[in-house]
């Protein structure tokens, strides 16, 4: 527990980076501009509620686990995010949502998946 007290912070840049690689991947998919603004604008609903989501999951003590926190946060980031989305006039389409669901489901999930998976052998070779 000590780790994530004091590498909790980079862990949650991970994350940012992963939400906005996942607006990267879809404004190319969808043949947007890949400006810098563009991609930003499309991951800020996300980033907005993934903050909310982590900040009230207590980071410092919680940002690798998987369950139930890791699922709280991605479903959390999801739904918030949408919410934002359309308030902030875009659309939500449920294919969207669902490749939403799927995306960063795969990426918020996944690197808690692989941090557990290096915290475990580090902790067996240590022993």
């Amino acid at each position: 527990m000590k780790q994530n007290i004091s590498r909790w912070p980079l862990l949650a840049v991970a994350d940012v980076v992963l939400i906005i690689l996942f607006a990267l991947l879809g404004r190319r998919e969808h043949e947007h501009g890949l400006g810098l603004g563009g991609i930003l604008l499309t991951a800020l609903p996300f980033l907005i509620a993934y903050v909310v989501m982590t900040a009230v999951s207590k980071p410092w003590a919680t940002i690798n686990k998987f369950w139930p926190t890791g699922i709280l946060v991605w479903l959390g980031t999801v739904a918030v995010g949408m919410a934002l989305r359309i308030l902030m006039g875009k659309t939500a389409a449920i294919s969207f949502v669902i490749v939403t669901l799927i995306v960063l489901g795969l990426f918020l999930l996944g690197r808690r998946l692989v941090a557990q998976l290096i915290s475990r052998r580090s902790q067996k070779q240590q022993a």
